[in-house]
């Protein structure tokens, strides 16, 4: 393929953490910019020297000079806008979550299958480099047999400010999905059980709200098709706590145990705790890996850079369609499950449920 030319749609805070992995590519270049107001898109312009603008989606789409797009706005609009770069011939990397429900999902699929372009669903987390070198520790038996995953995540305050017009639609069901906790930020911790573990099998979870509209506290447990390891993902939202962050106010934490020991991996996307990124007990010794990239910045950048190489060796990017349509499943099942009081499998689930 020759240089890959990137249209990008959506210049909210998010697209900071988009636009490195595409700069110092010999492969790929930044050819234009689109967002619906006026004033971000020229500001963003001149910040990002991107010379072609386009206030309108479909003029971008017309553009014959662009292969590939990047779709960074709301959930809602993800589905009308992945099948149109579809139609236009374009390749297609879309922010998690995929849609607001899984019958959007398989639309998305089959619109990028037919049309023979590639779809991937952009998740950084699993490009974390800590979380990268777990996984291989992992595959190299240094903790024995996995048996547990915990995943954590605590919504603090501190690290950006979002203006409160530029978040609030993600406390609209119609917009966001069922919530910002479990689902759209919980996605993350799906996609990472799912690059680890493999399928979910049956989902239990407890999802209680704060302040009306915050899924959370909640408690979701899982068990896997092809694993025998547990899984559990826990929530917490504590205003009333600060954190040290560049970025988002969220704690984040993942802790694998195995037979033999068990790996901590810890920051993502702030600071917490004084803690080395990745900390591994095995063998009567803990190892604490102090010197690995892990500013949240870097696991965008390797997300990118591993599409770009999957578009260029015409190859399967991580995240395709069909295994992100099963981590949006997946966390869907958890409020079916707390609804209803029951275990649910993800693969029964549509998201049509909660409407």
């Amino acid at each position: 393929m020759d240089r890959i030319k990137v249209g990008i749609v959506g210049l909210g805070r998010i697209a900071d953490m988009h636009v490195p992995g595409y700069r110092n590519r010999p492969d790929a270049v930044i050819a234009a910019l689109c967002d619906a107001d006026k004033e971000n898109l020229q500001r963003r312009s001149r910040e990002w020297n991107v010379e072609k603008i386009y206030e309108n989606y479909e003029d971008m789409l017309a553009d014959d000079d662009i292969n590939l797009i990047e779709i960074l706005t709301p959930h809602h609009c993800h589905c009308d806008m992945v099948c149109s770069a579809a139609q236009a011939r374009k390749h297609v990397s879309v922010q998690k979550p995929m849609a607001v429900n899984a019958d959007e999902c398989e639309k998305m699929i089959q619109a990028c299958f037919h049309a023979g372009v590639q779809l991937r669903v952009f998740e950084n987390f699993v490009f974390y480099p800590p979380f990268v070198l777990a996984k291989k520790l992992i595959e190299d038996g240094e903790i024995g047999e996995v048996l547990t995953v915990r995943f954590k995540l605590g919504a603090l305050t501190g690290g950006w400010h979002v203006p409160l017009s530029s978040w609030i639609w993600r406390l609209d069901k119609k917009k966001c999905g069922p919530g910002p906790t479990v689902f759209d930020d919980g996605y993350h911790k799906f996609s990472m059980a799912v690059d680890l573990f493999g399928p979910i099998d049956k989902v239990k979870a407890w999802v209680d709200y704060s302040l009306g509209a915050i899924d959370s506290p909640a408690m979701v447990s899982f068990n896997f098709k092809d694993s025998p390891v547990l899984g559990y993902f826990e929530t917490s939202f504590t205003p009333g706590a600060r954190i040290r962050s560049k970025y988002y106010g969220a704690d984040e934490r993942v802790e694998i145990c195995g037979t033999h020991g068990t790996i901590d991996i810890n920051r993502f996307t702030g600071k917490l705790f004084d803690t080395p990124p990745l900390v591994v007990h095995s063998g009567g010794q803990t190892k604490c890996y102090e010197d690995l990239r892990c500013d949240w910045l870097d696991s965008f950048v390797d997300s990118t850079h591993h599409f770009l190489d999957a578009l260029t060796s015409y190859r399967a990017p991580k995240l395709s369609g069909q295994t992100a349509k099963h981590v949006l499943q997946a966390a869907m099942a958890a409020y079916v499950s707390s609804q209803e009081n029951r275990c649910v499998s993800p693969d029964g689930v549509t998201g049509r449920e909660l409407e």
